[in-house]
């Protein structure tokens, strides 16, 4: 699965495009790609399971400041996002309430667990340890592949 980074050209002045290009260095190997295009979006399913279990105002609460950052990076992310956003809430809202949790813990590890598999074929340490705002970049990442495939503008 090439990210398609290499082969893109970039206006880099913009930092959405600049912030790609440094996480995509740790995520060339085609089995890490494919590990982050599944893990990634589980990942962040699991993060909003976790706010929803506490209560779901926290989680909406997390989803609009995610998305007021994804704005500021992109206004076609920022949509892509809100999209892969409501698709998971109304995955939480129809679940039994009391299976969230456990679900999420579970999938959380597996996923992270898989993720830091992807690495060790990287053979990079993932791009969070450098910059945390990298967790918040992951996603855009598997979105940005969507993107150029679809040929939608971001």
């Amino acid at each position: 699965m090439d990210n398609g980074l290499a082969n893109q050209t970039f206006d880099t002045n913009r930092k959405v495009n600049l912030l790609l290009s440094r996480y995509g260095e740790s995520h060339q190997h085609p089995t890490n790609e494919k590990i982050h295009f599944v893990c990634v979006p589980v990942i962040m399913w699991t993060v909003l399971a976790l706010a929803w279990s506490l209560h779901p105002v926290l989680a909406l609460s997390l989803t609009g400041l995610a998305l007021i950052y994804y704005a500021s990076l992109s206004i076609g992310f920022a949509i892509g996002m809100s999209m892969m956003a409501a698709v998971m809430i109304g995955i939480l809202h129809s679940m039994p309430q009391d299976l969230i949790l456990t679900v999420a813990v579970v999938a959380f590890v597996i996923a992270w667990i898989f993720q830091f598999i992807g690495h060790k074929i990287e053979g990079k340490k993932p791009s969070f340890f450098e910059d945390l705002q990298f967790l918040l970049i992951g996603p855009l990442f598997v979105i940005g592949f969507l993107y150029r495939r679809w040929k939608l503008p971001y």
